[in-house]
């Protein structure tokens, strides 16, 4: 993949992960021209395919899906700490940890929310480039894997967008796989810190 590509790709599958509400199903052409920018059809192609289908499908019949699969399935969520961590301590740490990498590059979250949702996350990718910025979805490889595969299994056409965004980090190794294999038989962690798992999306902006 070209370093052209990588920020595109991230930035790109930020927004289309985020509510599809009316400013965003009306940029029919601004999406076609983003994803025809990407040269690697690793990449392209997933999203051409998804965009094919957000963009016949009643906007309506769209927002009942994201809610549908983000919101109401918890193996759907975008909060990537979730999956390794489940609600315990260790999420929060790795939730302050996200919070200080961001800060580090001058950016900070909007309206106080979780840094760990996919969005975000791939937000930071695109801004901060292939080291610091790209790290939190290397390090969540395994969360990324869950989620395709429960969108796969549940015929969710965001499953698209999964498969670009993982196409473009390292390859899952076989330790990886065995752990993506045990947590999606067992589950996470099961201690509750009164962390919510799910929230509005947040986006970055520049720190003052």
């Amino acid at each position: 993949m070209t370093p052209e590509d990588r920020p595109r790709l991230f930035d790109l599958v930020s927004l289309l992960l985020t509510y599809p509400d009316s400013r965003l199903s009306g940029a029919a052409g601004e999406l076609r021209a983003a994803v025809g920018e990407l040269t690697d059809p690793a990449v392209r192609e997933p999203l051409t395919a998804f965009l094919g289908w957000f963009l016949a499908t009643d906007p309506i019949d769209v927002e009942a899906h994201y809610v549908r699969t983000f919101d109401l399935r918890r193996r759907c969520g975008l909060y990537l700490t979730y999956y390794l961590h489940g609600d315990t301590r260790k999420r929060g740490i790795a939730l302050l940890t996200l919070k200080q990498r961001y800060r580090a590059h001058g950016l900070r979250l909007a309206d106080g929310e979780l840094p760990d949702l996919l969005p975000v996350v791939l937000e930071f990718a695109a801004v901060a480039g292939p080291g610091d910025g790209e790290a939190p979805l290397r390090q969540h490889r395994r969360g990324l894997e869950l989620l395709r595969s429960a969108l796969r299994e549940n015929g969710s056409p965001y499953a698209h967008l999964l498969d670009a965004v993982v196409a473009a980090l390292p390859p899952l190794s076989t330790a990886d796989r065995e752990a993506v294999r045990a947590l999606a038989e067992d589950g996470p962690p099961v201690e509750s810190v009164g962390l919510a798992p799910f929230g509005s999306c947040p986006t970055l902006e520049s720190a003052p």
